[in-house]
């Protein structure tokens, strides 16, 4: 696996040389089950058990990796009792999916008329 640069700093990424914040974001929102770790916290904290459920059994490995990115980033924070939680950055990155996902729901009806 190659070297994975924190997306806080401003690196060569995949996909750029500069590391621009755009792609540094890009870069961490699109390894795996990175935004399904976004998404499955949007409602209410998950411990990491029930996180792993709801990503479809997801490598705990990997989930814990993911984890451990999204809080080095400002997106998730561990709570004690309950938890992994979206911060306040995390909660407005997920308001940034909404429209993303009412457009889905849109597409995804295309056929069925």
């Amino acid at each position: 696996m190659p070297n994975q640069t924190s997306p806080a700093k401003k690196r060569a990424v995949r996909g750029s040389k500069t590391g621009r914040p755009i792609m540094a974001l890009l870069d961490l929102l699109g390894r795996r089950w990175t935004l399904r770790i976004v998404w499955e916290l949007r409602d209410a904290p998950l411990t990491s058990r029930a996180l792993r459920t709801a990503c479809d059994e997801a490598s705990p490995t990997v989930l814990q990796a993911r984890l451990a990115e999204l809080r080095k980033a400002g997106l998730v924070e561990l709570v004690s009792a309950s938890g992994y939680r979206l911060t306040a950055m995390g909660r407005e990155l997920l308001e940034t999916f909404l429209p993303l996902h009412r457009f889905a729901e849109r597409w995804s009806k295309r056929n069925e008329d």
